[in-house]
């Protein structure tokens, strides 16, 4: 998992992607490729 500055730029990067926010972070998911995972906060 990456800890990124930009959530957004990553949003884009797969269509799949999906920006959630739990306990006060802010996470990039995606089920389909796992590799865009990232954490903000």
């Amino acid at each position: 998992m990456k800890v990124v500055n930009s959530l957004k730029s990553l949003k884009k990067r797969h269509r799949d992607n999906r920006v959630i926010r739990r306990k006060g972070r802010t996470y990039v998911i995606n089920k389909k490729n796992p590799r865009f995972k990232a954490r903000q906060g």
